[in-house]
């Protein structure tokens, strides 16, 4: 827990010797306390005092890093209980399952489809991140012979996301969207310490760091014991929070610092329940063998109700999530819950502010202008190119607001609008001097043509007509 100012100032030499920069050890303590100094402006104080406050100044949730070094993984190390708070920080994995009864063409036609899972929403490549395998066989050659292969073909891949759609080669934002690596990582998912430690034997060349799940109450020594040995986080697995506080305890105990907890039964409102009081036990407690990141296994039942389960956990506030289901339609809203949950609430998503192309437009082509927020861009595009008609987007910097938030906040008006016009050279691009806007901005139309010369036609209020009107108001 958080030590007060006054129980740093305890822990301090109390010389006063003003070296730090303030007149007096207390006051020192004070903004200690704050976070508005550091320990090291004391030249003075003492090792043991050192560890004690290194140790209360720990986040209350530990973070966990695994997966491969091109695309290694964080979870935890939040620090709310609420996105309006502050904002979370490490996005939910989602996960996979190939179990090791698979072989020959229907275990590289599952892997195939778990890479395929990769997609693109508002400019941003979403996917799948992790792969588990199951050790369903109960034997440690087929799970190690599984997981090695796992290993060498787990590459996401482009496809049914549509990253390698035509509107890639047209100056799209998603150019330079973030890469969501090269590789899955891996979750070895056996309660048997000869079978984690065949695997990690196979792939200790080739999958980076895998996660290793999972430690119970009866294996928990042999299971420290290979992830400690392997350099693995490990996964606690218990039927209740108390007897989870214990194991996980008992892990760090025998010397494995990254830990996972994992609550392996109740029902789904029983496990939303027990998850929000880890995360207050955690966050608002700071009791440490609680302060790890959580792991929920989805596995059973239909696409469907798996996509449910899923968001639901995603949001009662699971870390990593594992399902069945390699169904697209149930992946993708499993995905845009946790990029919509991880979002900073304080910075909008947006697309750089420039001219976009779409089609092949030329001086004759319709010109038109948006704001940068990343949906009310993806859908103008996307009405666009339904249209067929090449055109140009002028994209206005409205700090990642919609057009009617952005009007009403004064970030869109003809200043704004004729500033993006000149540092897109939008006048090299098109002879015609006509520039398409929003209609629901129609009242600064005047304005706009006084403040560029240009004719401005209003166009419809919902994008969704923009094709009729492209086809059959643009001259």
């Amino acid at each position: 827990m958080a030590l007060t100012g006054l129980e740093i100032f305890k822990l301090l030499p109390k010389t006063n010797c003003k070296k730090c920069g303030m007149p007096t050890c207390l006051a020192f303590a004070m903004q200690l306390a704050q976070k508005r100094a550091k320990l090291e402006d004391c030249p003075h104080v003492s090792q043991e005092s050192k560890q004690k406050l290194a140790a209360a100044a720990a986040p209350p949730m530990r973070k966990v890093v695994f997966g491969r070094k091109d695309a290694q993984l964080t979870v935890g190390q939040e620090t709310v209980m609420f996105r309006h708070e502050e904002k979370f920080y490490n996005p939910t994995v989602l996960a996979v399952t190939i179990s090791d009864k698979l072989s020959g063409n229907d275990l590289n036609s599952r892997i195939k489809a778990v890479n395929s899972l990769q997609f693109e929403r508002v400019g941003t490549k979403i996917g799948v991140r992790a792969i588990a395998v199951t050790n369903d066989s109960g034997s440690p050659e087929p799970f190690a012979q599984v997981c090695a292969q796992a290993a060498k073909q787990a590459c996401p891949e482009p496809g049914r996301g549509g990253w390698s759609r035509e509107r890639r080669a047209n100056n799209s934002p998603a150019d330079s969207s973030t890469s969501l690596g090269t590789s899955l990582a891996l979750i070895l998912v056996t309660e048997s310490p000869q079978a984690a430690a065949a695997a990690l034997k196979q792939i200790k060349d080739t999958a980076g760091t895998p996660l290793l799940a999972a430690a119970t109450a009866k294996n928990a020594e042999e299971m420290a014991k290979v992830a400690k040995e392997n350099g693995c986080p490990l996964v606690a697995k218990a039927e209740s929070i108390e007897a989870l506080a214990d194991l996980s305890e008992k892990i760090k105990a025998a010397g494995v610092e990254d830990i996972v907890l994992n609550l392996s039964t109740g029902s789904l409102k029983e496990k939303l329940y027990n998850m929000t009081r880890m995360r207050v036990l955690s966050l608002k407690k700071v009791f440490r063998p609680l302060g790890y990141p959580t792991v929920s296994f989805v596995l059973g039942g239909s696409p469907e109700q798996q996509m449910a389960e899923a968001c639901s956990l995603i949001c009662k506030y699971s870390s990593i999530v594992v399902v069945e289901t390699v169904e697209p339609y149930a992946i993708l809203p499993m995905l845009t819950c946790v990029m919509n949950i991880f979002t900073d609430p304080q910075k909008p998503v947006q697309v750089e502010p420039k001219v976009y192309a779409i089609g092949e437009p030329g001086e004759n082509s319709p010109l038109m202008f948006t704001t940068n927020f990343s949906l009310t861009y993806y859908t103008v595009e996307s009405d666009v190119e339904a249209s067929r008609v090449p055109s140009y987007i002028l994209v206005v910097d409205t700090e990642g607001t919609s057009v009617l938030t952005a009007y009403s906040g004064d970030k869109l008006n003809e200043k704004t609008v004729a500033d993006a016009m000149a540092k897109g050279n939008v006048a090299s691009l098109v002879k015609h001097r006509k520039l398409i806007i929003p209609g629901y901005v129609a009242v600064m139309s005047g304005k706009l043509e006084e403040a560029t010369n240009w004719e401005v036609m209003v166009g419809p209020r919902e994008s969704a007509m923009l094709p009729k009107y492209l086809k059959e108001v643009w001259k």
